[in-house]
């Protein structure tokens, strides 16, 4: 059986455009803080898995830095905000309302789960 080729390239590509989240300040406030936030091209959810794992070839061990993660994701994925917050505000952020910005920022947990399903198959 013979698979389609792509007729429509642009749809290979990761979106130009960046969308916009409103993350609610706290349980009791009626303020939100806008994000925008844009997607990932394949390369950088790969750069992302690199800041996650520090290996040492001495010791052939690895750790995971989250923190890393984190930050790059900010870093390169929060287009602007509304009120205009730097990086270092961004990741100075209440736990409350940094867990719904590590909800709509992209994951590449999940991606390496994709691979992993892949490589399965």
């Amino acid at each position: 059986m013979e698979k389609n080729t792509v007729k429509n390239k642009s749809v290979l590509f990761a979106l130009q455009e960046e969308k916009c989240h409103e993350l609610r300040v706290s349980p009791e406030s009626d303020e939100y803080l806008k994000v925008w936030i844009r997607e990932p091209t394949w390369l950088e959810v790969e750069q992302a898995m690199t800041s996650l794992m520090n290996i040492d070839a001495k010791t052939q061990s690895f750790d995971i830095d989250l923190n890393g993660m984190y930050r790059y994701l900010v870093e390169k994925f929060v287009v602007r905000t509304e009120p205009s917050l730097s990086t270092l505000e961004l990741i100075r952020l209440t736990p409350y309302i940094g867990s719904q910005l590590k909800e709509v920022l992209p994951n590449p947990m999940e991606a390496l789960a994709e691979d992993s399903v892949k490589n399965e198959e």
